[in-house]
């Protein structure tokens, strides 16, 4: 199989839902997915469910448990630091078919990461390796670089008129 590079970004949901079900369409058709989240930390419903896909799904965290907000202090960096070492290191092992950088996108967007960061890693991918960078905010570079953008656009959300995110549907 000839891997390619997927971004989707933009402002509407379901950016990371629709890279987990790539994952699980991946996973059904025998290939192996390892996703790492950044600036995530926490019992989120799909680490949970990916638990029990243990062998062929890997999933890590990176994130310092808050949300980043303005200027990213130094736990924050380091915590993309390492999950951007961790997705290299996943990337290039031959371990993986499917690769996915969670937030990526707002991570560079943010300063956690630049865009050459990411531009190394779509340069270091395997031609095998399906590699997905999700999170708002895809820089112009990153979005010339990938072979398919999807950018989801909010039109209508029930968050608007004050329906809390919910556990199993939003996280």
């Amino acid at each position: 199989m000839q891997g390619r590079v997927q971004v989707y970004t933009g402002d509407g949901k379901g950016k990371t839902t629709a890279a987990l079900g790539l994952a699980l369409r991946a996973v059904g058709a025998g290939l192996k997915v390892y996703i790492g989240q950044f600036m995530k930390q926490g019992d989120y419903s799909e680490i949970k469910a990916i638990a029990s896909l243990a062998g062929t799904v890997t999933a890590e965290q990176f994130g310092t448990g808050r949300f980043v907000r303005g200027c990213p202090d130094d736990a924050d960096r380091a915590a993309a630091r390492a999950g951007l070492d961790a997705l290299r290191s996943a990337l290039t092992s031959g371990d993986f078919d499917v690769v996915i950088g969670d937030e990526a996108n707002v991570a560079a967007a943010c300063g956690l990461l630049d865009a050459q960061n990411l531009l190394d890693l779509i340069a270091q991918r395997p031609e095998h390796v399906e590699l997905v960078l999700t999170g708002r905010g895809a820089l112009p570079a990153v979005l010339a670089a990938a072979d398919l953008v999807t950018e989801m656009r909010a039109i209508k959300h029930y968050f608007e008129s004050g329906v809390p995110a919910r556990e199993g549907i939003e996280h």
